[in-house]
């Protein structure tokens, strides 16, 4: 579809559904809700269409001046508008071209993360531990609210694997672009030798399903309760409250023992279990995504990686927009990490646009 023929659909829409709201006698509350939404989504893209119109408008009677004119010193001042008006038209359809992107569904749903130490051992582990928190204070800035839904830590404190739970606005449109291999490049702090090591740990983001995005038939669950082992006091290790969930037609298995409720471990899990199965089906029917999980995150190997995070250098390198940043520190106490994100976010709409045109 031709950007002209985008703006006619834009605008016959938002009239068609101004329309409908104005004859709202005849809409139940579900339907007006939903036209609502609609109309707010179009309306400051439409507003942008009828600017723009107005702008090629004001430029046409300014060029037919031009031509009827004779005066000199009005001939520089139409010149010098028709000047203006050319510069500032490129970038207005540069805005309504972006308006007009295709939307992910799933960009303003809430996120799970999961963060899994990939190669190198105990190194990776405590790079997994980093990586966590440094989205956990990332989402402190972003004023979102971040639960830790399990942990699973080493011995010297490294993470196997940490999932979180993050709410607030625009959430999954914000981190979706972290999924995939992260590489460390450092010291470690058991190192005698002063080598630098490199380790790995894979990020996944899915968009969290809410109920209504995900029918799961009870039917279709295997749940075990077993006692909980590890870390997490007395009275959660002597109590048969953790709880294993089994998706049967998809073989998605969830475990949670966090809890010292057999029903808040549950409801934890649900929400992972939720996410993962829908996670699934975004994948299915965008092929452009990963056919699964694993095609999302990789195998956790050092040579597949998205970003480097260089210690003794101070850099953080992404891979993927070669962008690198000299400010490592700042980047793992999340408050740079914005950059990176924004430059993905830049290069994803570059590389859409490239498409329609």
């Amino acid at each position: 579809m031709s950007f002209e023929a985008n703006l006619e659909r834009v605008e016959s829409r938002h009239r068609e559904l101004e329309g409908m709201l104005s004859s709202s006698a005849s809409l139940n509350a579900e339907e007006i809700t939903k036209i609502s939404k609609e109309l707010s989504e179009l309306t400051p893209v439409a507003e942008k269409v009828l600017e723009l119109r107005s702008m090629e408008n004001e430029l046409n009677e300014a060029k037919s001046m031009l031509s009827d004119n004779t005066d000199n010193e009005l001939e520089v001042l139409i010149k010098s508008e028709i000047n203006d008006l050319s510069n500032r038209l490129p970038v207005m359809k540069n805005e309504l071209q972006r308006l007009l992107l295709p939307r992910d569904e799933a960009d303003e749903k809430n996120a799970i993360l999961e963060v899994r130490a990939g190669t190198g051992g105990d190194e990776a582990a405590l790079f997994a531990s980093s990586l966590f928190s440094m989205y956990q204070k990332y989402s402190i800035i972003k004023g979102w609210r971040f639960e830790i839904l399990e942990v699973s830590e080493t011995a010297i404190g490294g993470y196997k694997e940490a999932i979180a739970s993050i709410t607030g606005r625009s959430v999954f449109a914000k981190l979706k672009f972290e999924s995939g291999v992260h590489r460390v490049q450092r010291i470690p702090t058991t190192e005698s030798g002063g080598r630098i090591h490199t380790s790995a740990a894979t990020v996944a983001v899915l968009p969290e399903a809410e109920d209504v995005d995900i029918n799961i038939d009870d039917k279709d669950l295997r749940i075990d309760i077993f006692r909980a082992s590890g870390p997490g006091g007395q009275s959660v290790n002597t109590t048969d409250s953790a709880v294993r969930i089994t998706h049967i037609p998809t073989g998605i298995v969830v475990s949670q023992q966090d809890e010292k409720s057999q029903h808040k471990n549950k409801a934890k899990g649900m929400k992972i279990l939720r996410a993962r199965i829908f996670d699934l089906e975004r994948n299915r029917i965008h092929e452009e995504r990963a056919a699964d999980r694993r095609g999302q995150i990789g195998s956790g190997d050092r040579s597949e990686r998205i970003r480097t995070y260089n210690f003794p250098q101070g850099r953080v390198t992404d891979h993927r927009i070669n962008m690198t940043l000299y400010k490592i520190d700042k980047i793992i106490l999340g408050e740079s990490l914005e950059e990176i994100i924004n430059g993905l976010t830049a290069e994803d709409e570059a590389a859409r646009l490239a498409l329609m045109t």
